[in-house]
């Protein structure tokens, strides 16, 4: 039977633009191609700046993981300036990058993924008394007016509907679905409680100002100490009792997705320092294409660009990279940059963490990931799917937020940063773990400037185009054996990239266009 073409454009509830095309022949997916649909330039802004600008610029690159970007860019400074943060410093950054990585998680699961498995409409049929249920009562209740609740002829925005129509697409039970919807509100309360945290150290959310090379500018006082702590203890509470409980039963509802989108082969640099040399990390680095761990060599990390719209000549170390746009280049069709290790596509974030520090020894990461597949009468293997990311979130957070009374109480008199000389040269590499998995920066100085400056984000490893040998990259190879049942309401396509919880905004920037507008120095 010959395939047919679905095309998912733009896949909605992501950060970014993104489309997906599937290959569908007799009901499955058989290729696949990852495309995104925007030009990266961050690079080119950073070069011939004082190289302090960077941490601060760079952040931009993303509202909802600037932690990420301006840590990974502290850390490459302190590289290329040859010092380490202080203890405060590094307890500090844990502290941040453990808000962010909550607030990143909630957000992902309830205001992104959800809905790909949540009826909406279950909310018809509430009958109780909370004020904001009742309000989304009178609002969905409205919208199904249209043509007798077609809803793929309403032209509402949303954020609920429209919506793929088909049948068995959403959990049955009505309680589960009300309940889960309930969550969805309580979770923007729990976020904004997140962002308070990141303020609490960081001086102001989205975008904290407070981090500098050799640690962080702001002081422990005990009034931000108390109101992180009182916010934490919402924030665990809401995750040990509410999103647990929410993805236990999403699993439940849709077990098949235990066994699609798999992906076997990982990379996690290492997340939350335990100390400044950063050799030993709460969640283990390395890298996993079986079960014994293999150790992490960044030379072998190249960006191949066969397949995306930039001009180069050969395989780039970051070091080296280049980023010169080619829009019309023959072949190509992604925005999205290749980058491999030692030739391999690797799958980077909370399941390629998760995975490695569970195959490293890591007994925490044991235990939950353990208690959690025992609900399902499942082990390991079956984790590395669509619901295995989405469990792996679950479980950071649960180990996060334990880990964050005990940073704070490692915060001690002692100062958050250290001091630094801006060199004439130098090279510099700051490795961290982002919310969505394995985040670096890479810098070169000359003359005391910014000469070169390169970002290889979580969504350029997974979402990457084809690389130089064809070998697609790991959402592309994920999404094959997908059903499709419906290839006008492709939903099951959808459940399986967002399990990625892709960021095109840190892989690539502005918007592509046909022609050139003008070119503007801008002081």
């Amino acid at each position: 039977m010959a395939s047919q073409k679905v095309l998912i454009d733009p896949l909605t509830r992501i950060e970014g633009h993104l489309s997906i095309e599937m290959d569908v022949q007799d009901g499955k997916v058989v290729d696949a191609k990852c495309r995104g649909d925007m030009y990266r330039g961050f690079e080119s802004i950073l070069q011939g700046r004082n190289p302090v600008d960077a941490q601060q610029i760079v952040m931009r690159i993303c509202g909802v993981c600037p932690v990420s970007h301006g840590q990974a860019s502290s850390k490459c400074l302190e590289d290329a300036f040859k010092i380490k943060p202080a203890k405060n410093g590094r307890l500090l950054r844990n502290l941040l990058l453990g808000a962010n990585f909550l607030q990143s998680h909630i957000l992902h699961f309830y205001h992104l993924a959800a809905l790909d498995f949540v009826d909406i409409t279950a909310i018809l049929q509430y009958k109780g008394s909370d004020s904001v249920l009742i309000r989304i009562k009178d609002w969905v209740n409205n919208e199904f007016k249209v043509k007798k609740g077609r809803v793929d002829e309403l032209t509402a925005a949303g954020p609920f509907l429209p919506r793929y129509e088909g049948k068995d697409f959403y959990i049955k039970d009505v309680a589960t679905n009300i309940d889960a919807i309930a969550g969805y509100v309580r979770a923007l309360d729990i976020r904004q409680k997140t962002h308070q945290m990141v303020a609490a150290f960081g001086g102001r959310a989205p975008h904290p100002i407070s981090m500098v090379p050799g640690g962080v500018t702001t002081e422990p006082t005990r009034e931000r100490i108390k109101n992180f702590k009182s916010n934490l203890k919402d924030v665990e509470k809401f995750v040990n009792e509410i999103y647990v409980g929410h993805v236990v039963a999403v699993a439940k509802a849709f077990p098949e997705y235990f066994k699609l989108g798999r992906y076997d082969s990982f990379l996690s640099y290492g997340a939350f320092d335990k100390d400044e040399d950063r050799k030993d990390f709460m969640f283990e680095q390395g890298l996993l294409s079986g079960k014994k761990p293999e150790k992490l060599d960044t030379s072998k990390i190249r960006e191949q660009v066969r397949y995306a719209r930039y001009r180069s000549g050969s395989s780039l170390h970051p070091l080296k990279g280049e980023t010169v746009g080619d829009p019309n280049k023959a072949g190509a069709y992604s925005w999205v940059k290749a980058p491999r290790y030692d030739d391999r596509p690797l799958e980077v974030g909370p399941l390629a963490r998760i995975v490695v520090a569970y195959h490293s020894g890591n007994k925490q990461v044991k235990s939950e990931l353990n208690a959690l597949l025992k609900n399902f009468n499942l082990e390991v293997p079956s984790a590395l799917s669509a619901l295995g990311r989405h469990a792996s979130r679950v479980i950071e957070c649960k180990l996060i937020t334990k880990q964050c009374h005990e940073w704070l109480d490692e915060l001690d008199s002692g100062k958050t940063r250290n001091s630094y000389d801006i060199p004439e040269t130098g090279e510099g590499e700051g490795l961290i773990e982002a919310p969505r998995g394995a985040l670096g920066h890479w810098i070169v100085v000359k003359d005391h400037k910014i000469a070169n400056y390169q970002a290889v984000v979580p969504t350029t490893w997974f979402c990457s185009p084809r690389d130089d040998k064809g070998v697609r990259g790991p959402v592309e190879q994920a999404l094959i054996g997908t059903p499709i049942s419906d290839p006008n309401n492709p939903i099951e396509g959808a459940r399986v990239v967002r399990s990625f919880d892709p960021c095109l905004a840190c892989a690539i920037h502005v918007v592509e266009g046909d022609r050139e507008i003008g070119k503007f120095r801008v002081c």
